[in-house]
């Protein structure tokens, strides 16, 4: 491997996709974190391995009250495999503790809830010395029928309680960044999730977390059809149309970008267990695979001057919903990683002797 090689953004691999969409009735069951980050410790690809993990704070991996003494063994379990720890998700669903954004006074109080309790997570993470960099992510946490009965309220009332979640985070030292889906109301849409963060407008609170697997459904249009920039049924023989949408996508959404997952999407979508149909992700060699992962992540980490835009400290690749048999393969892993690899060696940026 070449000394030259970048070492920037920093390398991770999501632990949530052990729990999404598993362990309900119909569904295999989850992936314990001790599994999930040996797995990940494993990958290896010329010598190159996983920086860190980005944690999902609900159990059985985390739970969203751990005390003090858990978090440092937390720390230290995750220092062990040589990591660090990066963005955090808040349990902002009602199953999972919160409520719906759009919500009444006790769902929206229970929303932000969450947040606070996943900021304080993350604030104590930091000062274990285990979290140099990352952000809180959340969701809408209603459904794209429930907030369609009125979407202007809706939208409104969503912001509202995007920006008290946003007080909150400022409270502890953090930032929050909505993870755009097509099944989450609200930000269903490209144009929905940018009407939202401008509504909000605390940019230095709030950003966008980009995944590339619901980010080409923005492009479909897949639960918004009006805003779709490219038909569902387009012909994908011709790349340079699906190139020319994702420069529209990009332009609107890159400036609020703060997060960023790597993935793979075959242009449909899969849900699984509890959680609904959205983006259906892929391992980064599946050949329906619509997206050249390396070359259209570009669209996201450089900006209009074709310049690496060094905005993001690190990367996370995003598995949902994979098969277990799929997951327990530590070929998995290593194909994971040689993808993040080629994305950091296509647009990342090399420094020397300087901490994450």
């Amino acid at each position: 491997m070449s000394a030259q090689r970048n070492n920037y953004p920093k390398l991770h691999n999501a632990m949530w996709p052990g729990l999404v969409g598993k362990g309900s009735p119909g569904a295999e069951p989850g992936i314990d974190l001790d599994t999930m980050l040996d797995l990940t410790a494993k990958a290896e690809v010329e010598g190159a391995r996983f920086d860190g993990v980005d944690l999902f704070l609900f159990e059985p991996h985390v739970n969203i009250d751990i005390d003090d003494d858990g978090l440092k063994r937390l720390a230290d379990k995750v220092r062990a495999k040589g990591f660090v720890v990066g963005s955090v998700v808040a349990p902002v669903w009602t199953p999972t503790g919160g409520g719906p954004a759009i919500g009444g006074d006790e769902d929206r109080k229970r929303f932000v809830g969450q947040v606070r309790k996943a900021c304080r997570i993350g604030q104590k993470l930091r000062r274990l010395g285990v979290r140099p960099y990352g952000v809180v992510r959340i969701d809408s946490a209603c459904a794209v029928a429930d907030w369609a009965k009125d979407p202007k309220a809706n939208q409104q009332r969503i912001a509202r309680t995007f920006s008290e979640a946003c007080t909150v985070a400022e409270d502890l030292g953090e930032r929050l960044a909505a993870e755009g889906e097509i099944c989450w109301g609200g930000m269903h849409s490209w144009k929905r999730m940018v009407e939202l963060l401008e509504q909000v407008n605390r940019p230095k609170s709030l950003g966008f977390q980009a995944d590339m697997a619901h980010t080409l459904l923005y492009v479909l249009g897949y639960n918004a059809p009006a805003d779709a920039i490219l038909a569902p049924q387009w012909d994908w023989s011709d790349a340079g149309r699906l190139d020319a949408a994702l420069q529209v996508l990009t332009a609107a959404l890159r400036p609020w970008t703060i997060d960023f997952h790597v993935a793979q999407n075959d242009a449909t979508v899969h849900g699984s267990g509890t959680h609904d149909k959205t983006g259906h992700h892929c391992l980064p060699n599946d050949p329906n695979g619509k997206l050249d992962i390396a070359r259209h992540a570009g669209y996201w980490l450089r900006g209009d001057d074709g310049r690496p835009t060094r905005a993001l400290r690190h990367l996370c690749w995003d598995g949902c919903m994979f098969p277990n048999a799929v997951m327990m393969r530590q070929e998995t892993w290593n194909s994971i990683l040689r993808t993040m690899l080629a994305v950091r060696d296509a647009h990342g940026w090399a420094e020397r002797n300087i901490s994450p």
